[in-house]
């Protein structure tokens, strides 16, 4: 018998206490133990963490973009290609005709009303993966656009100096777009169409996009009336095109070698759930001689990080070797 209410309620708390522990540590022991088998709290920990991290890059690099176009391009007519060097020149010479939109139409409407089209070209005949990105990414690319443009109007950041106004806004363009590759995106655009038409071709897409962009930036000079209108956009894109070239120095292209016992599963998430092409490559071990296929592929950089969390999805135990590569010709399994 206990000599106190005192010492009564003490020994219940102590024993609910020692029960209470031995049940968290067995809870605890079984539930770790189990999600440890599957991976559970450090796969979900690690793709929560990507996913903060990549679209924290997606909402910089789309408000840096726009403030490219609103603060240093738009305000001198400067027309740097792609989608919003349409959007340039059509919000100029809309300018006056609808009541609604007297001072011209909004950059980003238009811009989002081109990318639509393109992104839905792009998923038909290029299987891009990275869609539900892409659609953030053009989305807030617009909408930073066409805020800045109400608050800015078409006032520049320096007045009287195109110069400035193209270099700087060539380099934020860079760091911008540097951003959204980061974060494995795209903002859509013109890279698409010259991707869709260099795809199994001899074009480069490179040499597409160059071409694309200069037949924008013609038709701002023919919009325009005005021989700077060129001559300073071409200097904006080669500049942009140095920023990201500085940021992001490697290949774009990287070779992936894959060494795998479950070759059949690796080859079904390549070919069916990536859209991706390879080659089988004999190889033997030589520690045990053991013979086996060696999955050889080449991936855009943007996408190696994809690639490789479904091949270790498919395969924990795969090897996987990457290297710079260059595509003078189509790829591997054509």
């Amino acid at each position: 018998m206990y000599s106190s209410k005192n010492q009564f309620i003490q020994s219940s708390s102590e024993k609910d206490i020692k029960i209470m522990y031995i049940c968290g540590k067995f809870t605890n022991r079984f539930i770790f133990n189990d999600m440890k088998e599957k991976n559970l709290p450090y796969k979900t920990s690690k793709q929560l963490k990507e996913g903060v991290r990549d679209y924290g890059f997606i909402v910089t690099g789309a408000f840096l973009q726009a403030l490219s176009y609103v603060v240093f391009l738009a305000p001198f007519k400067i027309v740097p290609g792609g989608v919003y060097g349409i959007s340039i020149v059509l919000h100029y010479l809309t300018q006056g005709v609808f009541d609604s939109f007297p001072d011209g139409l909004p950059m980003g409407i238009m811009a989002m009303c081109f990318n639509i089209p393109l992104l839905i070209l792009a998923i038909r005949k290029l299987g891009l993966s990275s869609g539900p990105k892409t659609v953030v990414t053009f989305v807030l690319i617009s909408v930073f656009t066409d805020t800045l443009s109400f608050f800015v109007g078409n006032r520049p950041l320096v007045e009287n100096d195109q110069f400035i106004a193209c270099f700087y806004g060539g380099v934020i363009l860079g760091l911008g777009v540097a951003c959204i590759f980061k974060a494995q995106s795209t903002s859509a655009g013109t890279d698409v169409l010259a991707r869709v038409i260099a795809k199994n071709s001899n074009r480069k897409v490179s040499d597409m996009i160059i071409t694309i962009d200069s037949f924008v930036v013609v038709c701002g000079l023919i919009a325009f009336q005005d021989w700077t209108v060129p001559l300073y956009s071409w200097f904006t894109i080669f500049v942009f095109g140095k920023t990201v070239d500085m940021l992001q120095p490697e290949n774009p292209n990287r070779a992936v070698f894959i060494v795998t016992k479950k070759t059949k599963e690796v080859k079904d998430v390549i070919v069916n759930k990536l859209k991706m092409r390879g080659t089988y490559i004999h190889g033997k071990g030589m520690y045990e001689g053991t013979e086996t296929e060696i999955i050889f592929t080449i991936t855009e950089r943007k996408d190696l990080r994809k690639l490789k969390d479904e091949i270790k999805e498919a395969d924990p135990q795969a090897f996987i070797s990457t290297m710079h590569a260059s595509q003078d010709a189509p790829r591997p399994g054509v």
